[in-house]
């Protein structure tokens, strides 16, 4: 049993790697518990990774280097991967609102943190990790530590008698001594904002159903009846073409009976032809074809049927679906596409790739053939995209090492192994594609690289800064605490009553509040407000902006101060 002694007790790879599993297991375990429907979530491995290396587990440090970096580059890759194709259009309507308040939260927080510094003389490599543990980013913990890896000479030199490995522990420490009021702190804001203002959620909810009445652009069953003479004895190829981003059309109500709208079907007046569009597109089809309703469900009855299609043939993916041609050679049409979340009004222009959901509907014999065609294999969706997760992560790792050069700063900025892979991947997300190369990650995939990456990163960084954090915490930690605590409170206390004031509704407040500090126990606090949609769609506006402020201003905060 020998081996087993030198195992648990002479630092190795393979004593590293037992520990770092051991932190990752017994983390994940304590962030599950609830109390009062609190959970440190995913942070419970950062303090199991504490604990662990308090006791003296025996590590090798330039293994959990390499570990914390890469679990990093996984974490924010798959975020940038999953937030891409809502990036662009999170700033659309009220989300240009939104986004300045959350940007209003995040430079208030860094302001905060630039005065902390100044006026405690303490070191920036303890108060970056400070801000970042009060407002719950771990990304910018990340960014922040390789930046004092690489231009924190002067700091380490100046507060730790030249040891660097003592100066990123302290960050880590700082970090973890400010996370769990962060995470209070922002449902403690909530709760607050709602006492100030005396807000009701029942009017709160109902405004916000009102708002997405007369003003949703959510797709939505339609049916006109035509009354413009100009289409009758014209085919539906020549009406598609008129109205090819404005209507998918499904099919036509005739003689108490529904016929398939194939391409040669002739248009006659009174016909009611049912599709899909959107409510700000309403005015104009009741131009070009007729009167439009809204109608209520209805079920698919007679010759014809519906069936939801996954796309998992590889063969027709990034293909239109005028290339693709089911409606030519199938009595079917697509009439809606569902992609990570979104739903997209199919023209013939439209691209089709690979984990996306269509919507057909045709003749009930032809549909299983339809969908043979497009796959609809759930195994097949299964098989990983690892080269465009290589190549991803290949190209964000030279984009985060491009130097940026700001005025007044005396070394250049980079976006760093943080910052580089997640602004790549965002446009990849957003792109979709390159050619034959097609960078979707399948929902599953991107939740297991997600949660390996930031069990890594987490769990490293614990059993790095874990060994004085007793005795940090008996001295200047419970001082840190506080910094943290006005870090926290302060900017999104002010933005609250700010959102308020200029009448944001308080259910896209609370996402907002959650979103600008990218915490997801907050989130699971304001979705159990009300079951409506609106914080999690909040949360989603600003997070992408969010997460990539703090990466690039944690950077900033530590080479302003060299």
């Amino acid at each position: 049993m020998d081996f087993l002694a030198t195992l648990f007790t002479t630092p190795s790879i393979a004593s590293t790697l037992l520990f770092l599993c051991l932190a990752g297991f017994v983390g994940i375990a304590i962030g599950k518990l609830e109390v009062k429907k609190i959970k440190l979530g995913i942070a419970g491995v950062l303090f199991s990774g504490i604990a662990i290396a308090h006791f003296g587990a025996p590590i090798d440090e330039h293994v959990l280097h390499f570990v914390r970096e890469f679990g990093l580059i996984l974490f924010v890759y798959s975020i940038g991967v999953d937030m891409g194709p809502r990036f662009f259009s999170s700033f659309k309507k009220d989300g240009m609102t939104l986004n300045f308040l959350a940007v209003g939260i995040v430079l208030l927080g860094f302001g905060i943190a630039l005065i902390i510094k100044h006026i405690t003389g303490l070191s920036p490599a303890t108060v970056i990790g400070i801000l970042c543990g009060a407002v719950t980013n771990t990304p910018s913990l990340g960014a922040a530590q390789q930046v004092l890896s690489e231009h924190g000479g002067e700091i380490a030199t100046t507060f730790y008698n030249g040891d660097a490995a003592a100066m990123i522990g302290e960050t880590g420490m700082a970090y973890a001594v400010a996370y769990p009021f962060g995470i209070l702190g922002i449902i403690f804001t909530m709760i607050l904002v709602r006492v100030i203002f005396r807000i009701s959620i029942e009017k709160e909810e109902k405004e916000y159903h009102d708002t997405l009445g007369g003003k949703e652009t959510k797709l939505q069953s339609v049916e006109i009846t035509v009354s413009n003479p100009n289409l009758f004895g014209k085919s539906i190829a020549y009406m598609k073409e008129v109205v090819d981003k404005e209507l998918a059309v499904s099919r036509i109500f005739r003689n108490n009976e529904y016929v398939l709208a194939t391409d040669d079907e002739i248009v006659q007046q009174g016909d009611v032809i049912y599709g899909v569009s959107a409510q700000n597109l309403i005015t104009n089809l009741e131009v070009k074809i007729g009167a439009v309703e809204i109608p209520e469900k209805k079920e698919i009855t007679g010759r014809l049927g519906l069936l939801n299609i996954l796309i998992t043939n590889r063969k027709i993916t990034g293909k239109t679906i005028e290339q693709i041609g089911i409606y030519r050679r199938y009595q079917a049409n697509i009439t809606r596409i569902y992609r990570n979340g979104l739903e997209i009004l199919p023209t013939k222009n439209t691209t089709i790739e690979l984990g996306d959901t269509v919507k057909v509907v045709g003749k009930k014999e032809e549909l299983k053939d339809v969908k043979k065609e497009l796959g609809d294999s759930v195994k097949e969706l299964a098989k990983p995209n690892i080269p465009a997760v290589f190549i991803g992560i290949f190209a964000g790792v030279i984009v985060g090492s491009i130097p940026i050069f700001i005025p007044g700063i005396p070394a250049p900025a980079k976006l760093g192994l943080a910052g580089g892979p997640l602004v790549i991947a965002i446009l990849l997300g957003y792109k979709g594609r390159i050619g034959k190369l097609s960078f979707y990650m399948t929902p599953g995939a991107n939740h297991f690289l997600r949660e390996l990456g930031i069990v890594l990163f987490l769990a490293c960084v614990g059993l790095l800064s874990g060994g004085k954090f007793v005795e940090t915490i008996m001295g200047d930690g419970l001082q840190w605490m506080l910094y943290g605590m006005i870090i926290t409170f302060v900017p999104i206390m002010i933005i609250g009553i700010i959102g308020r004031l200029m009448k944001i509704n308080y259910l896209k407040l609370c996402g907002c509040i959650a979103g600008s500090m990218t915490d997801p126990p907050a989130l699971e606090f304001a979705n159990s407000i009300s079951p409506v949609q609106a914080q999690s769609t909040a949360y989603a506006t600003v997070y992408p902006l969010t997460m990539f402020l703090r990466v690039f201003l944690a950077q900033i905060f530590i080479l302003a101060t060299l």
